[in-house]
């Protein structure tokens, strides 16, 4: 969900006010400060490596190497940003030592949402939610058949609300390559469900079968 600008420099303050306690020494307050994260970071990471446990390996050593670097982090953004920029560093570490490409399903990625709205940032329409919910294991198997280049810039700007600037940082390219990508993962992933949109009415009977012999 888009956050407003109130909303974020309130996330912004709170960050500050635990990133400042834990440096001077209550350490153990960094478990509150990666909480609303930890789900996010999850996803970020199995998005890349396509398995439970390196996801988790991936996230575990993200958030040490968070921790010991905390004083690095200039609050330039959420913290939450800075984190999932090192956990996509980490998963895309790792996924280079082990070549291995994605293969699972990454369905539940929109589950919280309304899929069809990250595509065009349209509003959510509650009466179509029925029918969006239908079409999120389709969105899934979209998202999950694009390029690696292309998902990874489609999970940070529609599903993790990087702006572009944070996610030309995280993925190392010029905020012109982000805005390429991005359009083109969505055209990818809109045309994959207008395929099966057609497929599905097809199947039903919809079309007069003279009708699809004569095209």
């Amino acid at each position: 969900m888009k956050q407003t600008a109130e909303t974020k420099e309130s996330i912004l303050r709170n960050e500050a006010h635990l990133i400042a306690a834990i440096q001077s020494g209550e350490k153990e307050r960094f478990q509150e400060l990666m909480v609303p994260y930890e789900r996010a970071a999850y996803r970020m990471a199995f998005s890349v490596l396509r398995n439970d446990a390196d996801a988790e390996d991936a996230v575990q050593e993200a958030c040490i190497k968070a921790f010991r670097n905390l004083s690095l982090f200039r609050m330039e953004s959420s913290f939450g940003t800075w984190l999932l920029s090192i956990v996509l560093n980490e998963a895309r570490m790792r996924l280079r030592k082990t070549k291995r490409m994605p293969s699972d399903s990454i369905d539940e990625l929109a589950s919280d949402g309304a899929p069809m709205a990250l595509l065009a940032g349209a509003k959510y329409d509650p009466a179509r939610h029925l029918e969006q919910q239908q079409l999120l294991r389709v969105v899934g198997t979209a998202i999950r058949s694009l390029p690696l280049k292309y998902q990874q810039v489609f999970l940070l700007r529609a599903v993790h609300d990087f702006t572009i600037d944070e996610s030309a940082r995280a993925l190392r390219i010029s905020r012109v390559a982000v805005k390429v990508r991005l359009h083109r993962a969505r055209h990818m992933i809109q045309k994959k469900l207008s395929i099966k949109r057609t497929t599905s009415r097809l199947s039903a009977g919809a079309a007069p079968t003279a009708t699809l012999t004569s095209a």
